[in-house]
């Protein structure tokens, strides 16, 4: 349900948020989009006024998506992160703004100790001295949402301390309620939009970004990772202080590693990088295969090597979350595209999309079958992965056929750690690593311990059927024999049809009041029915003034297309 801002007050609640909005979009030269979606007439801004406002000159030429990413920058946090997002959403946005978008990054200044001070304190309820033996009130890194400082606690422990930037709840909820608002002109106004989906960007940003501000689910996933991997000892997982933490405060372990990406310094430390390449690799695709829970943002920022080449991942708010079945449907993905089977990977793809007819699996084996040809011709260690994923996703876009949303943050993830990896070794080869993940989980899937399950689970469904069946048909024909059956049609397509009709409706009524009140008018003059001005009766002056108005009023709203 989109949250409604059309009403006065709200309006002019965040009137002054809207025109800073109409503003950057005018200095960065998009002020076609502030006419056609109307969004001037939402704050009484004219013509003329835009007229007055021109862009301002860039340094060089630039693409529409280059000044979208340059808006989403000035607007600042809310925006940012709904770019960012809406990067991982090829089946969203188009595949160059993916691109552009994914240039977007947290620069966001530090707010004061003092503000950290007192949500620690208001979060936690005791005095900062009380709940740590020392306080860094230099922060360690700052992003859209928090910073983080390094704290010691009473017992020695040395930890991190993530803290919630002030008021940024109610940053987001109110930048929500105008990027709905937005998107829906956007969606009525702008023909074509709406096959961009602007609204659905924007519904998925407000469920992700609301889980992301409650810490209690950060500290969940963290401690949930940490179960998965108690007896790896390649990985190492922060350990989470709960009584120092709340849905606004995240106190856990302070880890100090190297950065993934600082090659130089991995080298310095006499670490093995094709280690930490395959290490790295093995911990994403164990989330996936294995648990299929995974953390969706393994970019270099969030991955640090420790001492014996040990992989330490940062920053779980970002996750994704595979069913059995997805689990095995990704499996048999990966072995079509390792055997070059273009039926194999039909089957997967769709369902992965939950949609089968014949015509769809004719039509999209014969471009897989293309797709084959065009791009896995190469020895498999020359392919990337994470690329190949991308570009199977946008050929489903293009037979409308739909993925879960998960699959794009896996793509996402697949794609980074095939980069860190390449950056780490040349020979890195994902598709080797991914192999004995695969071939485990086919193999788990026809055993007979599976088999067994999945034929009693069948049978549990299928007594409950049969047990259920005769009440039902029972229910059915009793409803027939009372004539309560009733069959519901869903008209879709009429809208706009049904819309014209009431705004022709509306003006045929208006133009027969109208009419009523000329003539009404026109008999109170004739009858000469005091007071009189001039020997004309006052009451018809006013009928004749109020019938002009109306006249005028309605000729205005015909030539500009208006609603009635």
């Amino acid at each position: 349900m989109l949250p409604k801002i059309g009403s006065i007050r709200r309006k002019y609640r965040h009137i002054n948020r809207f025109r800073h909005i109409m503003s950057v979009l005018l200095k960065h030269g998009l002020g076609d989009l502030v006419v056609r979606s109307g969004l001037y007439k939402q704050l009484g801004v004219g013509r003329r006024f835009l007229a007055r406002r021109k862009a301002e000159p860039l340094p060089a030429p630039l693409t529409r998506w280059q000044r979208f990413r340059m808006v989403l920058e000035e607007l600042g946090p809310s925006f940012i992160k709904l770019g960012q997002l809406a990067s991982t959403r090829p089946d969203l946005v188009p595949p160059e703004a993916c691109a552009e978008f994914e240039k977007l990054q947290d620069t966001v200044p530090v707010f004061p100790v003092s503000q950290v001070r007192q949500i620690i304190e208001t979060e936690l309820g005791k005095p900062l001295e009380v709940l740590f033996k020392e306080f860094d009130e230099t922060p360690v890194a700052s992003a859209s949402i928090s910073q983080v400082h390094r704290a010691v606690l009473p017992d020695g422990t040395v930890a991190a301390v993530k803290v919630q930037r002030p008021g940024i709840r109610g940053t987001i909820e109110v930048d929500l309620e105008i990027m709905f608002h937005l998107a829906e002109l956007i969606e009525k106004h702008i023909q074509g939009m709406e096959t961009l989906n602007p609204v659905g960007i924007v519904r998925e940003f407000s469920r992700t970004i609301k889980r992301e501000l409650n810490f209690d689910i950060e500290a969940g996933n963290i401690e949930r990772f940490a179960r998965n991997f108690r007896s790896d000892k390649t990985i190492h997982i922060p350990e989470v202080y709960r009584h120092l933490s709340t849905d606004k405060v995240l106190t856990m372990e302070f880890v100090e590693g190297i950065k993934v990406s600082d090659i130089d310094a991995l080298a310095d430390a006499n670490l093995n990088l094709e280690l930490i390449a395959n290490r790295g690799a093995d911990v994403i695709l164990k989330q996936i295969f294995k648990h299929g829970f995974f953390h969706a943002d393994p970019h270099p920022g969030n991955i640090l090597v420790l001492p014996d080449n040990v992989i330490c991942l940062l920053d779980y708010g970002m996750t994704g979350t595979l069913t059995g079945h997805d689990r095995e449907h990704l499996g048999d993905l990966i072995a079509g595209i390792v055997r070059r089977n273009a039926k194999r990977m039909t089957r997967s793809l769709l369902r992965l999309s939950q949609l089968e007819s014949a015509e769809t699996v004719e039509s999209l084996e014969a471009d897989i079958a293309d797709f084959v040809e065009q791009h896995l011709y190469r020895p498999l260690k020359d392919i990337r992965m994470g690329s190949l994923l991308t570009q199977l996703v946008q050929l489903l876009i293009r037979h409308n056929l739909k993925v879960p949303p998960v699959f794009y943050l896996l793509d996402k993830a697949l794609i980074t750690v095939e980069g860190n990896g390449h950056k780490l070794s040349p020979e890195f080869d994902i598709i080797e690593h991914m192999k004995p993940f695969v071939q485990q989980l086919l193999s788990e899937k026809l055993s007979i311990r599976k088999l067994r399950k999945d034929l009693y689970t069948a049978s549990l469904n299928w007594e409950a059927v049969l047990r259920e069946l005769p009440a039902d048909t029972r229910n059915i024909i009793d409803k027939i024999k009372r004539g309560k059956i009733r069959i519901e049609f869903e008209h879709k397509g009429l809208e706009p049809m049904l819309k014209t009709h009431d705004r022709i409706s509306n003006r045929v009524v208006y133009g027969i009041v109208l009419s009523s009140l000329i003539i009404g008018s026109s008999l109170i003059v004739l009858s000469g029915i005091p007071p009189r001005w001039y020997e004309i009766p006052i009451i018809g002056i006013m009928g004749f003034l109020t019938a002009g108005a109306m006249g005028f009023w309605l000729l205005i709203s015909i030539l500009k297309h208006g609603k009635m």
